[in-house]
């Protein structure tokens, strides 16, 4: 801080210099026309000195950002004639606007970076870019003033390398036609007469130059991509999509409803993971361990507490039914009447533009589109860890139909991950008679979130009968006398779990094998590789969902279906770049936990200068009337202002109580406005509304409240 303070105080002083010594009436065109006798007089006398001086002047005016460096660029070419005055100029005055460009940067950027962080980095990551062709074309259009452009660009992340070279070439001209102009300087009667509309016109279109040659370099890259197949002269379909789940199922929807003619192809069930062996059995298996555990506690309803009669069959059958519930909502037949050709069998790409389809039927079928989309999505992934395959275990996936069979839930349970799918499982199979031990190699479960939320998880599944194991590594599975276990380290110490089931829950990896890829040369690195308008390196052929990432959701899948097939469809006319800045996710135990943007610990890695504001669930009537009042709503907003950067709900019904949050974040929509909103009682969503309130109590106009105080008082004689 003292250093920056300084170095203020040092520019100050020379900018105060500058106008104390009237040095700004010296560079102006009359001052520079009326003193040429006596600078050539000084020249003729030491020649090195005022090549030196001026140097050094021009460097200092250039940095500082002072009015003068154009005619100090016309004196150049007075004094030293075309060639030396260029390259005194050309390079006095790169070397000045990397000076300041490096001010700016140091005394700028960090505040800037804290209370616009979003925003910066969005900058950041089109100058990594696009950096040296953006810096290039506003050298060259000379509407855009340079000091403005040195201080601008400091703010960015561009390299100080880059900066320096780009500028010193992309000035060039400019500075040749202001150098060449001083070499006739007493025709000059003003500095708007050197650049005509024409020339700065000229300029304009030389600027706009390099953005050309990079869009005719992409068609070149396109060709090559292309080079060693051969484009159909017509297509079998507008669009192709590989797999039926979130992602692919809204691809085809949309071609279909913009009349496109679409086939999606799928070789399990429509739906994909989520309604089959995810979402939707997953949140049916908790609901009926939910009732089962308010039975246990009825007394906190004003009933005797009681245990739950219930046969484990037929809760697994309840939840095969709500699949088969909602299956209609994905099915063939809806999907058939929108408009999609749903074919059930393995695609796999073969060119760029053909797919061949094997058939469950047998039979293969091959049909070309001008674009192919891959929305194949992701499965569990299982640890490679010694014994596992010989002994057993279960997934997300596959859970659904081998414990259907079952007559009572697994007595000794196993869950291996401490991630949402994992706390999510081991809490219903404990709230429905399991012994589940649940082991994490992290320091705590739920590691994404705040310490204090998963603190919070790890109490309610505690409370919920989970023995948690965190700091425990697992290291094999084995089989001993009949029985089974899983050995972990803890503390340089191993020690068996036994189990009759272990349920792996370590995450998901995308499918990837079997589709093609390979073989055109796809880039895969765990997902596969996208830019921002989810093209691949083939920009007719497009990924969506889990295979791409960044966020396993089936609600960010559908997200980029939207973009798939808009891109895919309408590319050629407008591309749009997938929108990441507000995603919510929700973990389903009991309390949910939902989050939206910031939390407080990334708030923190990031330096962002933030605010805490909570309001706890136990003052919300909603709550206390149902008993469920154990929770909080905790905002992250910058210091001072009601923007939402970030906001966690733990609580019943946290993942619909975030969706205000979400619509308020992305239509920019602060705090006041949720505060000025009618929310009607008794609900739980007065909880946004309370929570805004606490924002607003923290941030009360103490001046004018205690001004206000005294006026009542005057008021009441």
């Amino acid at each position: 801080m003292i250093k920056k303070l300084l170095l203020v105080l040092i520019a100050a002083a020379g900018i105060g210099m500058f106008f104390h010594f009237n040095l700004h009436q010296l560079l102006t065109l009359d001052g520079l026309k009326g003193s040429m006798d006596q600078f050539n007089q000084y020249k003729a006398q030491s020649p090195l000195l005022v090549i030196g001086g001026f140097f050094l002047l021009y460097v200092v005016v250039t940095a500082l950002s002072l009015p003068g460096a154009a005619i100090l660029t016309l004196a150049a070419g007075a004094l030293f004639g075309l060639i030396e005055g260029l390259l005194v100029a050309s390079f006095a005055s790169t070397i000045g606007a990397t000076l300041a460009f490096l001010v700016s940067r140091y005394l700028l950027r960090d505040t800037i970076k804290k209370r616009f962080p979003e925003r910066l980095a969005a900058i950041d990551k089109g100058v990594d870019k696009e950096g040296a062709f953006y810096l290039f074309t506003l050298r060259l259009v000379p509407v855009f003033p340079f000091f403005l452009i040195n201080l601008l660009m400091g703010l960015t992340a561009i390299k100080s390398w880059t900066f320096y070279w780009v500028s010193q070439i992309g000035m060039l001209a400019g500075t040749f036609v202001f150098v060449n102009a001083g070499t006739q300087l007493a025709q000059i009667e003003r500095l708007s007469g050197i650049l005509s509309l024409d020339l700065i016109l000229s300029f304009a279109l030389l600027g706009v130059f390099p953005l050309i040659a990079k869009a005719i370099l992409n068609v070149f890259k396109k060709r090559r991509v292309y080079k060693n197949y051969t484009k159909p002269k017509k297509f079998d379909r507008n669009m192709i999509v590989i797999g039926a789940g979130a992602g692919g199922l809204v691809t085809s929807y949309i071609a279909a409803a913009v009349k496109a003619k679409v086939t999606l192809i799928e070789a399990g069930e429509m739906g994909g993971d989520c309604l089959n062996t995810g979402c939707v059995p997953s949140k049916a298996i908790i609901k009926s361990a939910k009732i089962a555990q308010q039975m246990r506690h009825g007394e906190n309803y004003g009933l005797e507490n009681t245990t739950p009669q219930f046969s484990f069959k037929k809760v697994m059958a309840r939840v095969h039914q709500v699949i088969a519930d909602i299956a209609p909502h994905d099915s063939i037949e809806r999907y058939t009447n929108l408009g999609v050709e749903v074919l059930k069998g393995y695609g796999k790409l073969i060119d760029p533009w053909t797919v061949e389809i094997k058939l469950n039927d047998g039979s293969t079928h091959t049909l070309t589109a001008r674009t192919l989309v891959i929305a194949t999505g992701a499965r569990p992934f299982v640890p490679p860890l010694p014994g596992i395959e010989e002994t057993g275990y279960v997934t997300s996936d596959t859970l659904w139909s081998k414990f259907a069979e079952l007559d009572e839930a697994p007595k000794k349970l196993v869950v291996l991950g401490g991630g949402p799918i994992g706390c999510e499982l081991a809490q219903s199979f404990a709230r429905l008679g399991s012994s589940v031990t649940q082991v994490e190699m992290a320091e705590r479960v739920m590691i994404k979130e705040d310490v204090e939320v998963s603190a919070f998880a790890h109490q309610s599944l505690t409370d919920s009968g989970v023995n948690i194991l965190t700091s425990h590594q697992a290291l094999r599975c084995e089989a001993r006398e009949g029985k089974k276990y899983l050995v972990v380290k803890h503390n340089d110490t191993e020690i068996d779990i036994e189990y009759d089931e272990l349920l792996c829950a370590v995450g998901r990896s995308a499918r990837l094998k079997g589709y093609g890829l390979e073989e055109l040369g796809i880039e895969t690195n765990r997902t596969i590789v996208t830019n921002d308008y989810l093209e691949t390196l083939y920009p007719n052929i497009f990924a969506a969902g889990d295979i791409v990432g960044p966020y396993q959701f089936t609600h960010v899948a559908a997200h980029q279906g939207w973009y798939a097939a808009v891109n895919g469809l309408f590319g050629h006319f407008k591309k749009f770049k997938v929108d990441y800045r507000v995603i919510p996710w929700t973990t389903f135990i009991d309390p949910e936990v939902a989050r939206v943007g910031l939390n407080e610990q990334e708030a923190i890695d990031k330096g962002i200068d933030y605010k805490i504001t909570r309001f706890e669930f136990e003052e919300l009537d909603r709550a206390i009337t149902e008993s469920a009042n154990n929770g909080f709503i905790k905002v992250i907003t910058p210091k001072g202002k009601d923007k939402i950067l970030g906001v966690t709900v733990v609580s019943e019904h946290a993942g619909d109580l975030i969706a205000e949050f979400v619509l308020a974040m992305k239509h920019g929509l602060g705090l006041n406005k949720i505060l000025g909103t009618i929310h009607s009682y008794p609900t739980w969503a007065e909880g946004n509304k309370y929570a805004a309130g606490e924002w607003k109590r923290n941030h009360a106009p103490q001046t004018v409240l205690n001004m206000l105080e005294k006026y009542h008082a005057w008021r009441r004689g």
